[in-house]
């Protein structure tokens, strides 16, 4: 098959849309169930390269969840402890693959983001990963291959219709890719820097001492800034991006986008969250929305009298700023990547106080000698890549 017909581009008004191989040759992917969208193929196809990049990287299992061509979440295939697996909602699921611990992982991390998600997954798609997709609200999952166990538990999602591609893990495009913007194309060399332990190695702070731990989820930082709209920059913990901030035109504030993302995360794990007691029957997304807003500032839409009681069993004390600030104080050994050099040092400022610890930029800046002193002064590891990852 070289070309696949679309019901109509990023929006119902684009018409004609379609895929396909202007040399003539098979598309790399077979459609087994639903009928995927333009931007379903644009996710798929950028999310199918990241998880392809976390397994070489990393050896494990990897997957991502994807919204609006940016991953909302990454992550590898790494056991999970209780409380991890309570805020995922997977504490009632057992033991799970690593394949599926990567997804509850990438999928959980911001639950809010990955609502109606594009799922991409670097191993071929076992029971428990697919069960564990077909309780949550999700347009489609492009994959190297399906069990057949799997395969029939994805067909039923949807009524039938939705979207499973299998992607052909051989196949290698071309080195040159071209994209058209209001008539005229645009052609450059395709992004295939490695990253690997290589682009870790100048580290420019004082403090030198990059555990291989650390080093793993700088590598998953950098791969995920890879397939993320510009600007942007990530925060990983122990093998998964916790916040992801992405297409700001304003580097702090992808820094404090993203950094908020990681401190929702973080203070998911509290006891004043795990505690909540959500009235029976209440649905998964609505449950999170409660979270999201019981932990921000607009915490009162969820705690006034009426609105509370078609929440909660129990009314909940207020988390103040105090509790939540204390609790984030706890968060520590947090890594950061960025896409390109952080121009002031208030990035920093900024990801200390989420619990960065270690840290990735190109450098370059004019100011990288404040960038450097204020890393010093929280004692942080920072590395120099040299190299920029926009992607747009």
């Amino acid at each position: 098959m070289n070309e696949l017909q679309l019901k109509y581009g990023c929006n119902p008004n684009q018409k004609p849309s379609r895929i396909y191989m202007t040399d003539g040759s098979e598309l790399p992917i077979t459609v087994l169930s639903g009928r995927p969208g333009y931007i379903n193929f644009l996710d798929a196809f950028n999310g199918w390269q990241l998880v392809r990049e976390l397994k070489k990287a990393t050896g494990l299992p990897a997957a991502t969840s994807f919204k609006h061509v940016s991953p909302a979440g990454a992550a590898v295939g790494l056991p999970m402890e209780d409380v991890l697996k309570k805020i995922y909602w997977v504490d009632d699921m057992g033991e799970l693959s690593p394949l599926a611990c990567a997804y509850a992982r990438a999928r959980g991390a911001d639950r809010m983001s990955s609502f109606g998600d594009f799922i991409a997954l670097s191993d071929i798609c076992d029971k428990d990963t697919a069960s564990l997709i077909k309780r949550e609200v999700s347009d489609g999952v492009i994959a190297p291959g399906y069990t057949d166990e799997a395969l029939e538990i994805l067909k039923s999602k949807k009524n039938g219709n939705y979207c499973v591609i299998q992607m052909d893990e051989n196949y290698v495009p071309a080195p040159l890719e071209h994209k058209e913007v209001f008539g005229v194309c645009f052609e450059q060399g395709r992004q295939e820097l490695p990253i690997d332990d290589a682009l870790l190695s100048n580290i420019v702070t004082k403090n030198k001492d990059l555990p291989e731990s650390a080093a793993r989820d700088l590598k998953i930082s950098l791969i995920t800034l890879k397939y993320t709209q510009s600007n942007s920059v990530c925060f990983v913990k122990d093998g998964q991006a916790i916040g992801i901030g992405a297409g700001q035109q304003s580097r702090v504030h992808c820094t404090r986008l993203a950094g908020q993302k990681a401190d929702n995360w973080w203070l998911r794990q509290s006891p004043q969250v795990l505690g909540l007691q959500f009235v029976d029957g209440i649905r998964r997304a609505d449950r999170d929305n409660a979270i999201d807003v019981y932990i921000g500032e607009e915490y009162m839409d969820v705690l006034a009298e009426g609105a509370w009681q078609k929440i909660f069993k129990v009314k909940p004390a207020v988390f103040t700023r105090e509790e939540k600030r204390a609790w984030l104080d706890k968060m520590e050994g947090v890594t950061l990547g960025s896409d390109a050099f952080f121009p002031f040092s208030d990035n920093i400022e900024r990801a200390h106080k989420s619990g960065v610890k270690y840290v990735a930029e190109p450098g370059g800046s004019v100011r990288d000698d404040a960038v450097i002193e204020c890393c010093d002064k929280y004692g942080m590891v920072m590395a120099f890549t040299g190299i920029r990852l926009f992607h747009h």
